[in-house]
C-alpha cells in the first residue's frame, strides 16, 4: 500500500481543469489549493502540520509513535483507519500496521516490541488520546484493508503477493487473506475473536467494501489484477458462499461486464489464477475501493486509460455499477478532468497534477477523496454529479484539498468521521521519523 504527501506551491503550474470555484462538500465546503507544495519539505513545523490545506481548515496529531510503539524497528508503518460505527460512534479509531517479514524465523521489521512479531491492529480512543495495541499475531504480513461490516465487524487483509507465514487454518493459500474481527460487546477496545475468511479469495488484498446485501468486494493489487465480489450463503456468515470476477466485455476494459462465478477450491489457494481461468478484467494495481451507493470506485495506481498493455501509467479512478448488469467507467484521469503531474527537478518547475492514486473514502455529498502515492502526492475530491461540460465522458468536477510537505512521507487510511465534519490520515515513511495519524477539521468545529 501506499499513500499520498502534502505539498505547497513554490515554483509550480497548474492547469485549472476542474478546479475554478469552491467545491461544494457539505460540511468540508473549500477552497481548492491553487498547487502542491512542491519545496515545502524544509518546513520547520512539517512534524505537527504537514498539510498544505486550505486557509479555513486545521490539522492536528491523534496519535503518533511518540505515543505507541509497536514495532522495534518501524513502529508505525504502512496504516489505514476506520471509525467505530455502533453505540461508540466517534469514539474509537481502528488502525492496520503493515509489516512485512520475512519467512519463518526471519522477523525483519515485523518484531514487536510486546515479544511478538507480525502484523497488528491498534485502536485510539479518540476521548482520552490513549493509543494500544489490539491484537497481534506472527503469521500477518502486511496488514492493510480495513472496513466496518453492517453487522459490526471489522474486516482487514493481507496485502501480500506470496504468502511467507501460512496461516495454520489455511495452509493452502498462496497469497493474502481476509481476516473478520468481532469486538466484545461491552468493550469495543478488546477483542472477542478473529475468524480467516479463505473464501474472500487468497489475493494481495488492500481495498475491502460491504454492500448493504452483506456482498463484499475486494481487489488483487498487482499489475494484473482484478476485481471481485463476494456473495455469502447467508447475510453476515462469511464461512460460505460464491467468489466472482469482473470481466468486461470490451478490449478498453470498460462497458458492460458481467460477474463470473470462480472454482472455489481454487479461489482459497490463489484466486488470481481462478480469474484468469475465467478471462476476468485485469486493471493495473488495483488499490483502494470505495462503494459510494450504487457505485464501487476503484483506485487503480498504474492503469494508462489510453492504452491498456501500459503497465507504467499515471493511473485512474474506476467507477462500477452495482445495480443489474454491472457496467466499468473511468471516471478521473490525468489529461481527462485532471492535469498531469510533472515533477520538479533537473532546473524544471513542478506541475501540479494527478498521479498514482492509491487510498479513497466517501466524503460529504457523495463525493469521493482520493490520496496519491508518489513524492509530494496530494489528495484530490472528486465530484460524481459535477457537469461533463467538454462531453469527453469524465465529470469536470477535481479539486485538490490537501498536499504533504513531507517529501519522502505518503498520506494512507483517508476516512471520515460519522459525522463527516473530521477526515482522518495516516502519515508514514515520514522523513520527520515520527509517523503519525491526524485529524483535519474546519476551524472553530
Amino acid at each position: 500500500m501506499s499513500a499520498s504527501r502534502l505539498i505547497r506551491p513554490l515554483v509550480c503550474s497548474f492547469i485549472t481543469l476542474g478546479l475554478v470555484g469552491s467545491l461544494s462538500a457539505g460540511n468540508f465546503d473549500f477552497q481548492p489549493l491553487p498547487g502542491s507544495a512542491y519545496g515545502l519539505e524544509s518546513d520547520a513545523d512539517i512534524d505537527t502540520q504537514p498539510f498544505l490545506i486550505p486557509t479555513d481548515y486545521q490539522q492536528r496529531v491523534v496519535s503518533s509513535e511518540r505515543d505507541l510503539n509497536l514495532y522495534v524497528g518501524s513502529d508505525m508503518p504502512d496504516m489505514n483507519t476506520v471509525n467505530e460505527t455502533g453505540k461508540h460512534a466517534s469514539r474509537y479509531l481502528y488502525r492496520t500496521h503493515e509489516v512485512r517479514p520475512g519467512a519463518v524465523g526471519n522477523d525483519r521489521n515485523a518484531r514487536r516490541v510486546d515479544g511478538g512479531s507480525g502484523g497488528a491492529l491498534s485502536v485510539v480512543d479518540l476521548h482520552t488520546g490513549v493509543a494500544r495495541e489490539l491484537v497481534g499475531r506472527t503469521d500477518w504480513e502486511a496488514l492493510d484493508g480495513l472496513v466496518w461490516t453492517p453487522w459490526q465487524t471489522l474486516l482487514f487483509a493481507e496485502e501480500i503477493v506470496n504468502a511467507k507465514r501460512p496461516d495454520p487454518t489455511a495452509p493452502n493459500a498462496t497469497s493474502g487473506l481476509v481476516y473478520e474481527l468481532k469486538l466484545k460487546p461491552n468493550d469495543p477496545s478488546s477483542v472477542e475473536s478473529v475468524s480467516a475468511r479463505p473464501m474472500l479469495g487468497a489475493l494481495s488484498h488492500e481495498g475491502i467494501e460491504v454492500d448493504t446485501q452483506g456482498q463484499v468486494y475486494v481487489i488483487d493489487e498487482v499489475r494484473n489484477g482484478s476485481i471481485y465480489k463476494f456473495v455469502p450463503d447467508r447475510y453476515g456468515d462469511l464461512s460460505s458462499g460464491q467468489l466472482y470476477a469482473l470481466k468486461v466485455s470490451h478490449p478498453s476494459k470498460t462497458g458492460d461486464a458481467v460477474w463470473v462465478a470462480l472454482d472455489m477450491a481454487q479461489v482459497q489457494i490463489s484466486a488470481r489464477e481462478a480469474a484468469q481461468a475465467k478471462a476476468a478484467t485485469e486493471y493495473c494495481r488495483p488499490e483502494d475501493i470505495e462503494r459510494i451507493g450504487a457505485v464501487l470506485y476503484v483506485a487503480l495506481t498504474c492503469e494508462d486509460v489510453d492504452d491498456p498493455a501500459n503497465k507504467q501509467g499515471a493511473g485512474a479512478i474506476l467507477a462500477v455499477t452495482l445495480k443489474n448488469r454491472p457496467n466499468a467507467r473511468y471516471v478521473v484521469a490525468p489529461g481527462k478532468n485532471v492535469a498531469r503531474e510533472v515533477r520538479p527537478g533537473l532546473g524544471r518547475a513542478g506541475v501540479t497534477g494527478f498521479a498514482h492514486p492509491d487510498n479513497l473514502a466517501s466524503g460529504p455529498n457523495g463525493t469521493l477523496w482520493i490520496a496519491e502515492d508518489n513524492e509530494w502526492s496530494d489528495i484530490w475530491v472528486f465530484d460524481p454529479n459535477s457537469k461533463d461540460e467538454n462531453g469527453d465522458g469524465y465529470p469536470d468536477g477535481v479539486s485538490l484539498f490537501a498536499s504533504l510537505k513531507d517529501k519522502p512521507a505518503e498520506a494512507t487510511g483517508i476516512n471520515f468521521g460519522p459525522d463527516f465534519n473530521t477526515l482522518f490520515v495516516n502519515i508514514q515513511h515520514s522523513g520527520t521519523g515520527n509517523d503519525k495519524t491526524l485529524a483535519i477539521t474546519r476551524h472553530n468545529r
